[in-house]
Order: C-alpha cells, then sequence, then structure tokens
C-alpha cells in the first residue's frame, strides 16, 4: 500500500532486452488543477474605452458637414446609407456562416464557411469606416431626436463591442459561450445602426442614389 501511495516503480522483466520499467500512477494523488479561464476584462475595457472615446470626440468636435461622397451618388448622405447597407449585408453572410461553422445549419456542409466568415467580416468592417467617418466628422455625436440620438449611441458602442471581439479572438482559454456572446453582440448593434439610418432614410426620402 505504502508504494501505491508514492506511486510505485516496478521492474518487470523482460527475457530479449532486460527488465523494462514501468511507473505506474498513483491512484492516490489530487487530480491536475484545471488551467485557469483566460478573462475577458481588458477587451471590455479597452472596447469601452473606444466606444466613450469615439462619442466624446463626436460630441466635442464640431461638425464639419464634409462627408465621404462617391461617383455616381445623389450626395454623401446616399453614400452613407448603402455603405451601411453593403455592411449590415455582409455581417448577415458573416452570422450564417457562424452558424454553419457551429453546426446550426443542419445539414449545409460547412467547408466555405470559414473563409466566408472572415472575409465578410472584414468587408464588413471597411465598409463601416466611412459611415462613422461621416457621422463622426461631418456631423457629430447628434442627439436632435429619440432616432439620432439612437443611431448615435448605437454607432460608438459598435465600435467598442467590434474592439472587445477582435482583443478576445486571440486569447486561449476563454468560456466556450464568450466568442458566440460577443459575436452576437456586435452583429445585433449593426443592426440597430443600419435600422436607425439607412433604414430610415430609406422609408422617409425612398431608394435613392
Amino acid at each position: 500500500m505504502a508504494d501505491h501511495r508514492r506511486g510505485g516503480t516496478h521492474a518487470l522483466p523482460d527475457l530479449d532486452d532486460g527488465p523494462a520499467v514501468q511507473v505506474l500512477p498513483d491512484p492516490y494523488a489530487d487530480p491536475p488543477a484545471p488551467a485557469p479561464r483566460a478573462s475577458l476584462v481588458v477587451p471590455l475595457l479597452v472596447g469601452a474605452a473606444v466606444a466613450v472615446a469615439l462619442g466624446v470626440y463626436g460630441r466635442t468636435h464640431t461638425p464639419t458637414g464634409i462627408a465621404v461622397n462617391v461617383a455616381g451618388f445623389s450626395g454623401p448622405q446616399t453614400v452613407k446609407v448603402w455603405l451601411g447597407t453593403g455592411a449590415a449585408f455582409f455581417a448577415v453572410v458573416q452570422l450564417l456562416s457562424a452558424l454553419a461553422m457551429w453546426g446550426r445549419l443542419g445539414r449545409v456542409t460547412a467547408s466555405w464557411a470559414g473563409g466566408a466568415h472572415r472575409w465578410s467580416g472584414r468587408i464588413a468592417f471597411l465598409l463601416a469606416v466611412p459611415v462613422a467617418v461621416h457621422c463622426l466628422y461631418a456631423l457629430g455625436f447628434a442627439d436632435h431626436d429619440l432616432r439620432t440620438l439612437a443611431h448615435s449611441v448605437f454607432g460608438c458602442f459598435f465600435f467598442g463591442a467590434f474592439t472587445t471581439k477582435m482583443l478576445a479572438l486571440p486569447r486561449r482559454g476563454l468560456a466556450g459561450w464568450v466568442l458566440p456572446v460577443v459575436g452576437g453582440v456586435v452583429f445585433t448593434v449593426l443592426m440597430l445602426v443600419w435600422l436607425t439610418s439607412s433604414v430610415w432614410y430609406f422609408t422617409t426620402f425612398g431608394f435613392q442614389r
């Protein structure tokens, strides 16, 4: 019994190659301590700082009225709402590809999902950046009514949530629910930004270029 408590070492006879040694595990040893969970505190703090910084900049910055314009569109406002619509479209692609990767689309094969998820996210972000420049630089943090206030808050919150997700992605040891929840928050906020801007514009002024 004493040998078992110390993790016994026994010499087993081997007629061909001499004695072999087999180390038996100690059945009374304490189980190994679980690996510590990675913390989400730093990504959350940095994401909150980004959201607050954008809000403070938009609030204190004097709107210039200078915004992104593209040939073929009637003005910067239509450029903004169509870029926002493009970002929303690729965000939906990213959601569907994420569901495929997690096996949530039934029999749909997920061989395409990884690449589609990465590239749709990159394109959605690239389309969202000029929209943010238009809002914060040209218009500022607006609170003329409930819609503009909600749009300004959601816009700042989106970039904070996106920063949190990007910082959380490379961290190993996070709980399994973290990335789906953070990704869901990013998707939901982007849809709210789109609803309070592009959808409002289209339903108010019609589809214009």
